[in-house]
C-alpha cells in the first residue's frame, strides 16, 4: 500500500496502479475529466503510461454543463 494525494486529500491505494486504473476504480468518466499529475496536465492517451508512486499528487477536475 502507498499514499497519494487526490484533490488535496491523502488517500491509500494499492502499489503499482497506473493512472487509467485509478480513474476506472474511482468510477470517473474519462470523457468528463482533466487530470494533473505532479503539477503536469496529462493527455488521456498518457494515463496508462503513468504508474503512480508514493506521495504523488493528483488534481482531478470534472466538467459540469450548465446554462
Amino acid at each position: 500500500m502507498m499514499f497519494i494525494k487526490i484533490n488535496g486529500v491523502k488517500q491509500e491505494i494499492e502499489d503499482k496502479f497506473n493512472l487509467a486504473e485509478l480513474i476506472r476504480i474511482k468510477g470517473l468518466s474519462c470523457n468528463q475529466i482533466v487530470v494533473e499529475h505532479n503539477q503536469r496536465i496529462l493527455a488521456k492517451e498518457a494515463w496508462r503510461e503513468i504508474t503512480l508512486n508514493e506521495n504523488d499528487t493528483l488534481e482531478i477536475v470534472s466538467f459540469v454543463g450548465g446554462g
